[in-house]
């Protein structure tokens, strides 16, 4: 019988802002909110950007001055507003307008003469170039000598140029998570990773201290990652970039340059964590392949918590160059004839990504998210909140290949098994009339053609006449590896505001879309907390990478938790959820009202083989409740015949 797996906590940070209680959600369905909720999302978004700071003000209630506090946050609601979501890429990770390159030339000088010049001593090339000879007759200074060079030759001189992208779904205006604890030059995207996690486990409402009192160091797990690695100048594109540049490589740019570095991270500096690690990497349909990981370590019962993450950092030069060189990102060009401009007209930043419309290419972006699981008992146990669970996700490969970009079959087959799976929990009507779609929807032709051609033909197979289809990136671009997080902290917003986020950047839809079977949300649709039981959630990644789940409503949830432990531990559980409430709820008011708590425990707690009590049966580690056990099953008791 497996566990279900339940997500108790989601946290992480995006162009939207903060995940934890659906701020970033409601971020996107700012035009449905009511007044207290906007004005609460404007605070999320006021405590990021450090507006509060720069006011000298803290609310850690709305109650206290709550005239000044809503005047105040009226003042700026246009700049926070203008300053989250996709929008024009701004100078503070680095200036578009002044690409640094290098041009490869040859010199010499007129008519075959010799060219001369002058250098510093250190700066001579070891060994000296062919026909470099030190002129002894124009005697210099020790740290200086003349050069005469008999024939041309190659120099690479600095350059610059604009950016042809302009627009990218970049964290909240002022965000710096490298402030908020003590950075030591991490990447950007492992800074991101200690703030999701730590919004994640915050939000959790549950004493961290309470769960390593209760569970075995080898019963809790960690799958988070890039899909890219770290490519910025702390990590593996400042390794790569040294020399080139004159300069020396670090002695973290590779070891914090790994992909597994989000977990490994988790592990050493937030949770002091000992039980399984790593991080699959897929692409842009990463969250997914980890979500996967982590629900089978919950379901066959090896593991009780698991916490999956992502974090993707890929707003550098030479990523936006690579991604438009494919002809994958939507420039500037391409945006300008979209909407009928003139070459020195000023795009539409705000509608760079327009999923399933008329477009031109997918918009990069910045993101990490974070989830919790916890096994069904383990939730009820610690009255965790639940926010919704995973009740499966399927990973398909495309086969045969033309191009490696191109996709393929797999994701007919993930998202086929997907919903057949959601019909065998919710019912075949329920698959029908409750459950909608988050779709992939980059904002590509080729993205728009095919998966909405996949979408229509599941639908189809499942007699689906109206299925909703949303698709986030439009106001979020797309951050890669964590994507499909993002699409998942969209989606578990629904089940507490009861709006699906529509497409709102698209006026009307390509004419090479398929829409039978299909309701593309153009606008955002009101169906109530209660109205939908599951969302499906899409992936797809370069070389074939296809991933969907199935994700169920709270509602839902609980109803499978009464039939599994009784209506009576049901009700217990919602007296313990009580307190756990509150705490989370204490939490989410304290972090908009700007109080930074960040969790990162550097040189803290370390342990080593004195705090071990290992014994036949057994080991005990100090500060684990629990012992970890050593009466590991043979897995394959019909083929061995142990002494």
């Amino acid at each position: 019988m497996s566990r279900l797996p339940i997500i108790t906590a989601m946290g992480g940070i995006n162009a939207a802002g903060r995940s934890s209680g659906h701020n970033a959600y409601r971020r996107l369905v700012y035009s449905t909110l009511s007044a207290p909720e906007r004005e609460q999302t404007l605070a999320s978004l006021a405590a990021l950007s450090g507006e509060l700071r720069k006011s000298g003000q803290q609310w850690l209630d709305g109650d206290d001055n709550p005239v000044e506090r809503q005047s105040y946050l009226q003042a700026i609601a246009a700049q926070l507003e203008n300053s989250s979501l996709v929008r024009k890429l701004e100078a503070t990770l680095f200036d578009p307008e002044h690409l640094q390159s290098f041009n490869r030339v040859n010199l010499g000088a007129p008519d075959g003469e010799a060219l001369e010049f002058e250098i510093r001593r250190r700066d001579l090339p070891s060994p000296l170039p062919a026909g470099w000879t030190i002129v002894t007759e124009h005697p210099k200074p020790d740290n200086t000598v003349w050069v005469r060079v008999q024939e041309k030759m190659q120099v690479i001189l600095p350059s610059q140029h604009a950016s042809s992208v302009n627009s990218a779904g970049q964290l909240p205006t002022g965000f710096n998570p490298a402030s908020l604890y003590q950075a030591r030059n991490h990447p950007r995207a492992l800074q991101m990773m200690v703030y999701a996690a730590s919004d994640a486990i915050n939000s959790m409402g549950v004493d961290w201290q309470q769960i390593r009192d209760l569970l075995p160091a080898d019963q809790i797990s960690v799958y988070a990652g890039s899909g890219l690695g770290q490519l910025d100048g702390n990590g593996f594109g400042g390794m790569l970039q040294a020399r080139l540049l004159g300069r020396k490589v670090s002695s973290k740019q590779l070891p914090l340059g790994y992909a597994e570095m989000p977990a490994d991270f988790i592990n050493a500096y937030l949770l002091g964590n000992l039980g399984t690690t790593g991080t699959n990497v897929a692409a842009c349909a990463t969250f997914l392949y980890n979500l996967r990981q982590g629900i089978r370590d919950i379901q066959t019962g090896s593991h009780r918590l698991v916490i999956v993450g992502t974090s993707e950092a890929p707003l550098v030069p030479e990523v936006f160059e690579g991604f438009a060189n494919m002809g994958a990102l939507a420039d500037d060009a391409g945006l300008r004839g979209l909407d009928g401009l003139g070459s020195e007209d000023q795009p539409d930043y705000r509608r760079a990504c327009r999923p399933f419309g008329h477009n031109c290419g997918f918009t990069l972006a910045e993101s990490a998210q974070c989830i919790i699981l916890c096994d069904d008992e383990l939730a009820l146990e610690l009255g965790c909140n639940i926010l919704g669970s995973v009740n499966d996700v399927f990973i398909n490969a495309d086969g045969h290949k033309k191009s490696i970009a191109s996709p393929g079959l797999g994701n007919y087959l993930s998202m086929a098994k997907a919903a057949a799976v959601t019909a065998k929990v919710i019912g075949e009507k329920g698959l029908a009339e409750r459950s909608f779609v988050q779709a992939h929807g980059t904002g590509t032709p080729q993205n728009r053609l095919t998966e909405s051609h996949i979408l229509s033909a599941v639908a189809d197979n499942f007699g689906i006449s109206n299925w909703p289809v949303s698709a986030v990136k439009a106001y979020l671009g797309h951050s890669l590896a964590s994507s499909a997080g993002d699409q998942l902290a969209a989606s578990l917003g629904v089940w507490q505001d009861g709006w699906i986020p529509g497409i709102a950047t698209v006026d009307s839809l390509a004419d090479d879309v398929s829409t039978e079977g299909l309701e593309f949300l153009l606008n955002h649709k009101e169906v109530g907390p209660d109205a939908m039981d599951a969302v499906l959630i899409n992936s797809k990644g370069f070389g074939g990478n296809n991933a969907s789940a199935s994700i169920l409503s709270p509602q839902v949830t609980l109803r499978m938790l009464g039939k599994r432990h009784g209506q009576a531990a049901v009700k217990s559980y919602l007296t313990r959820n009580e307190k756990v409430t509150e705490a989370s709820r204490d939490y989410d008011a304290a972090a908009s009202a700007g109080q930074n708590d960040t969790i990162y425990k550097f040189d803290h707690d370390v342990l080593d083989f004195a705090d071990m009590d290992m014994r036949a049966d057994s080991i005990g580690i100090r500060n684990y409740g629990a012992r970890v056990s050593l009466d590991v099953a043979n897995p394959y008791p019909d083929m061995t015949d142990p002494d």
